[in-house]
């Protein structure tokens, strides 16, 4: 009987309508300011080859990338678009962007030290800390790293000494 002669005619089908949220699942994410450097210390540190632009909102996705240690221990390593004063409340997308940033086990803050877009270095660090603790507080208790980036071009030295009076936090520079 390789065609039925008998059956049964089916009932109508049902219809359903889903919104469904993509919230990446890194263990790390780069969180900082537009412009700040994140996706070039992604492309330097990973796999990834995000594009990198001296313009701010550069990266309008997160962009994923793995780390791969000596011992082929792997990392994964999330760069998060920039965030903007505002971002918790949907400024700029932010929200969008911080909703991926709830999976991240670890963060890495990325400052501009040498205040290329004329913001102040401990400024920035303290607005991220904020609109991250208005977006879910308990983000803020995650274990992270404040890397001062950009510390070959001028005025980074002295920015990243006031950074460290004004917050009490030490950084990793970088450049």
């Amino acid at each position: 009987h390789q065609t039925p002669r008998e059956y049964t005619d089916g009932d109508e089908g049902e219809t359903i309508t889903l919104r469904l949220v993509l919230k990446l699942l890194a263990d790390t994410g780069l969180v900082g300011f537009p412009n700040a450097g994140k996706s070039s210390l992604l492309g330097r540190l990973t796999n990834a080859h995000p594009t990198v632009a001296s313009y701010p909102f550069t990266t309008l996705n997160p962009i994923i990338g793995t780390l791969v240690f000596e011992d082929f221990a792997r990392m994964t390593v999330a760069d998060i678009p920039g965030l903007i004063e505002g971002a918790h409340q949907g400024v700029g997308l932010g929200d969008a962007f911080l909703r991926h940033i709830e999976r991240a086990t670890f963060l890495v803050y990325v400052i501009d030290m040498a205040a290329v877009d004329g913001r102040t270095p401990h400024e920035d660090f303290r607005c991220l800390r904020h609109e991250l603790g208005q977006y879910k507080a308990e983000i803020l208790d995650r274990p992270s790293l404040i890397v001062a980036n950009k510390m070959d071009l001028p005025g980074a030295e002295e920015n990243l000494a006031l950074f460290r009076s004004a917050t009490g936090h030490a950084a990793l520079p970088v450049s």
